[in-house]
């Protein structure tokens, strides 16, 4: 393959930077504006006039923080035992899907797809009026079950894909040395699995991060309205102000935690997205 030369390695560069600032910028733009203050929102500037904290005190300490601080905690709660629900299920299906063959194994794949796909607007009527009837609207189960419904898919179609790369010599091997399927399972297969399961967790956590529909449909009160619901319940200090400055400073805290995921497991995110990809 021949090397690259220095004119295309320039464009390739200029491309690079294109792209990084298109995708950038709306996140530059909302860090600007957590900064200004409410008298700055409007006057068409990026840059604030004068730089302040006013609206992250907001959220943590002021008017905010009644309708923020425990929306931030429900959100880290139910995505958290979302995604480690999700993990656990999708590994096993994964696995079967990948080792056993049975019929209909091609149509579970398919289905877990569809249901990826399928449009969640269309669930939360029916939700909505099952959950008020079996006590489950406002709580945090509530929320996990859906949320399960938009994980376990990909999890699944992830896990599955990757599982297919892994030679199963290794587990036959594990059980002529004397180990059960399941020991062969969990000491063997598993931690080889072990960048693509993270790989999906890292996923899984980000869809019920940022869900919004079920989110704001599924509770009316602060018992379990993540955060992505709570911002539009934000209000301005009277009715003529429009609260900009502290919805942006909200988003750009709960970008945060995803951001240092991505930072800290950006290698092992790669490695389990490029492993699970190609067919050896």
């Amino acid at each position: 393959m021949n090397a690259l030369t220095g004119r295309q390695k320039l464009a390739w560069a200029v491309v690079a930077i294109v792209i990084l600032l298109y995708t950038l910028w709306p996140i530059f733009s909302i860090l600007t504006t957590s900064f200004k203050a409410p008298s700055d929102i409007g006057t068409g500037k990026f840059w604030p006039s004068t730089w302040t904290g006013e609206n992250y005190q907001t959220i943590f300490a002021g008017s905010a923080k009644d309708l923020f601080l425990p929306a931030l905690r429900n959100s880290i709660g139910i995505s958290l035992i979302s995604t480690v629900i999700a993990v656990v299920l999708a590994t096993f299906a994964a696995y079967a899907i990948a080792r056993l063959d049975f019929l209909g194994k091609r149509l579970v794949l398919n289905t877990a797809l569809a249901v990826s796909i399928f449009p969640i607007i269309s669930l939360t009527t029916p939700l909505f009026n099952l959950w008020r009837q079996i006590g489950l609207y406002d709580t945090w189960v509530g929320l996990i079950i859906p949320y399960l419904s938009l994980t376990l898919p990909i999890a699944i179609y992830t896990l599955a894909a990757y599982f297919q790369q892994i030679p199963w010599d290794l587990e036959r091997a594990a059980q002529v040395d004397g180990a059960t399927t399941w020991q062969a399972f969990t000491k063997v297969i598993v931690p080889l699995a072990a960048p693509g399961v993270f790989t999906t967790a890292i996923i899984a956590f980000f869809i019920a991060w940022n869900d919004f529909v079920y989110g704001i449909s599924l509770t009316s009160t602060s018992v379990a309205r993540p955060v992505p619901a709570a911002l539009a319940f934000f209000t301005g200090a009277s009715q003529f102000e429009d609260p900009t400055g502290a919805i942006s400073a909200a988003a750009i805290v709960v970008t945060i935690p995803i951001i240092i995921l991505v930072l800290l497991f950006q290698r092992q995110i790669v490695s389990g997205l490029t492993q699970g990809a190609v067919k050896g």
